[in-house]
């Protein structure tokens, strides 16, 4: 079974698809996917379905929905004669709950993962080419929001805030490799649009500082500062980073003529270089 969810939900079994275009059984799919291989409740499939209100009919509701389920992969196993599974043997019925099995097939989260890791591994490595090469074509596997085109319930919820999540830490970790490479003048644009995505992402607003910093643009990148310092303080009561805070000092001593150039200020290269600061701020972590 191959499986696409850094975008629009596409499962497919023998190359045919088996995507119910009904929103509720697309809903169960998704959870039944994101959750392959282990066994989902038929409590968390009724939280995901209906919050904490289930109707009276949730469980035949919920046993229709896997029929249909069932009818799907049915209907794809069924040209091939040579194999016997049943839809009962792809989708299992199990003690508690439901079991979708993955028989091994692609997925693009666990593609997406292995090419973000060797990206990683390649920063560790200072091997910047390599790493932005690697990361560039993790990121090239989302054509949009994950699950973009299923209503996301409490668990559907915690799972696409944990992608993007990841997706975030690999775009930090490829525009860091990047400027490693020089290429600040080409991230510029990028680093815009994510700058005002991403309002109090103090990582890629360092990002940001130094891009513009390194393209002569010294006093864009303070005010890019004192933007982000706003922000912060306004909106969730903080400070910028010690490290950003560094970078900023550094920018505003620099000589007129733009040198030296500040180093850059996202920490370390591996998947944690933004830090642990609150959710969504993406603090830099400590130089040095």
């Amino acid at each position: 079974m191959d499986t696409d969810i850094l975008g629009t939900l596409a499962v497919r079994e023998k190359g045919f698809s088996i995507t119910p275009t009904a929103p509720k059984p697309r809903q169960v799919l998704a959870l039944l996917v994101v959750q392959a291989d282990q066994m989902v409740p038929v409590g968390m499939l009724s939280e995901e379905l209906w919050g904490g209100r289930p109707p009276r009919s949730a469980r035949p509701t919920l046993q229709t929905y896997i029929l249909q389920l069932r009818e799907l992969i049915t209907a794809a196993l069924e040209p091939d004669a040579a194999d016997a599974r049943t839809a009962k043997d792809v989708l299992l019925t199990v003690p508690g709950g439901y079991l979708l099995k993955s028989g091994g097939g692609g997925s693009d989260v666990r593609e997406f993962e292995r090419l973000a890791g060797l990206g990683y591994r390649a920063m560790d490595a200072a091997d910047f080419p390599e790493a932005a090469r690697q990361l560039r074509a993790a990121l090239a596997l989302w054509s949009g929001p994950p699950l973009a085109d299923v209503h996301a319930g409490v668990h559907l919820a915690t799972q696409v805030k944990r992608l993007e999540e990841s997706r975030l830490c690999a775009l930090d970790q490829r525009i860091e490799a990047d400027l490693r490479l020089g290429r600040h003048r080409e991230l510029l644009a990028e680093l815009t649009v994510l700058v005002s995505r991403y309002p109090t992402h103090e990582s890629l607003c360092g990002q940001y500082m130094l891009a513009l910093y390194r393209s002569g643009r010294r006093g864009e990148a303070l005010d890019a500062y004192q933007r982000l310092r706003a922000t912060l303080v306004r909106s969730l009561g903080l400070e910028p980073s010690a490290a950003l805070s560094k970078l900023q000092r550094s920018i505003l001593m620099a000589r007129p003529d733009g040198s030296p150039a500040p180093a850059p200020a996202s920490g370390s290269a591996g998947p944690g270089s933004t830090g642990s600061g609150p959710a969504g701020t993406g603090r830099l972590a400590p130089v040095g």
